[in-house]
């Protein structure tokens, strides 16, 4: 679930005659309204990553892969329709790391159904992480309730289940935020020290947004966003 698809298509002619561009997208050094479209900037890689049924258009643009941003058209139907995003590979067990963290800063829209969320995975996809910075409308995360805890500079509401392919662990902030910094190593040492999982390699470090829905076409904007590792 909601892993990315590394296989481009095509972009979509019919968003370009249509005019599905937000103004920042035509002024964007790069912008792709194709599905899986991607693109490769200072170690990152940008993902447009329409994944879900039910879709409508949606444009992905970027500057960098710090300043980026999505104007999506997703009906107010039930279902994560995409989870636009940013990625990182790490490549290196949790024990062999000194410190992970991440920095970001984002605006979000007053109406629809999402979240700003980062989506983590070791390297063999049996463990999803996800942190949900913050959220809107009706999502909720996958599983049940099992704690309440406060590790990587954030307090938490915590959830553990299974989409039937990996284990999914979801760190639901108990405030929202729209700026912050994240010790993700935190994260990560917590979930082994209570024997969730072990000592596994990190891969990926994806932070974006899980649209469920935006109807009639809404903005979402990273000003700025980072992952450091060490």
């Amino acid at each position: 679930m909601r892993r990315t698809v590394r296989t481009a298509v095509p972009s979509t002619v019919l968003a370009i005659v249509l005019g599905f561009f937000a103004p920042a997208a035509l002024a964007a050094t790069w912008s792709s309204s194709a599905q899986w479209g991607t693109w490769t900037n200072g170690g990152y890689t940008l993902y447009n990553n329409i994944w879900g049924s039910g879709a409508g258009p949606q444009t992905i643009w970027a500057n960098t892969y710090s300043n980026w941003g999505v104007w999506a058209d997703h009906p107010n139907t039930g279902g994560v329709k995409s989870y636009p995003n940013a990625t990182r590979y790490v490549g290196r067990r949790i024990s062999a790391l000194g410190s992970v963290t991440s920095r970001f800063s984002v605006t979000v829209p007053g109406g629809g159904s999402y979240a700003t969320a980062y989506d983590i995975w070791d390297t063999g996809h049996a463990y999803e992480i996800m942190l949900w910075m913050n959220k809107r409308g009706a999502v909720g995360p996958l599983g049940s309730r099992q704690t309440s805890a406060s590790v990587g500079g954030h307090g938490w509401d915590i959830y553990r289940g299974s989409n039937g392919a990996n284990q999914v662990f979801s760190f639901v902030r108990t405030g929202n935020a729209n700026s912050g910094t994240v010790d993700i190593k935190a994260v990560l040492n917590w979930l082994r020290t209570n024997g969730w999982m072990g000592d596994v390699t990190l891969g990926d470090v994806q932070f974006g947004y899980e649209i469920t829905s935006s109807s009639g076409g809404m903005d979402f904007v990273t000003n700025s966003f980072s992952v450091s590792a060490s």
